[in-house]
């Protein structure tokens, strides 16, 4: 009898461990949800940088021209356009849904970069 009761107390306490691991990951996971951020992105001699930027949804990117001269900052799906942006401008945007977004400048058509949000 009392190996019975010694080997029922025992799964217990082992299902209870299980339990309580699996609740214990459940808790971790959801805690390492990343919060929103605000980012920044260079314009500098004909490039962005970075190129390319992983963020959280909700996150917002700020594009900073540092060059000389005008660019623009377009997606080219169209969720986002800056207007020309002259040394020392910036333009925000906020992504409030996951994808990838590839972007690039409309007067200089070979710089380009891409913001991922997960």
């Amino acid at each position: 009898m009392r190996r019975s009761v010694f080997t029922a107390v025992l799964l217990a306490a082992l299902g209870f461990g299980i339990a309580g691991l699996s609740t214990e990951t459940g808790n971790f996971a959801a805690s390492a949800q990343q919060k929103p951020q605000n980012l920044e992105v260079k314009i500098d001699n004909f490039s962005f940088g970075p190129a390319e930027l992983t963020v959280p949804v909700g996150s917002t990117v700020t594009w900073t021209n540092h060059d000389d001269i005008p660019h623009t900052v377009v997606s080219t799906d169209k969720v986002f356009k800056s207007k020309v942006l002259d040394t020392g401008e910036k333009f925000s945007f906020t992504f409030s849904s996951a994808g990838t977004f590839p972007y690039f400048c409309s007067i200089h058509p070979k710089m380009t970069g891409k913001v991922v949000v997960q």
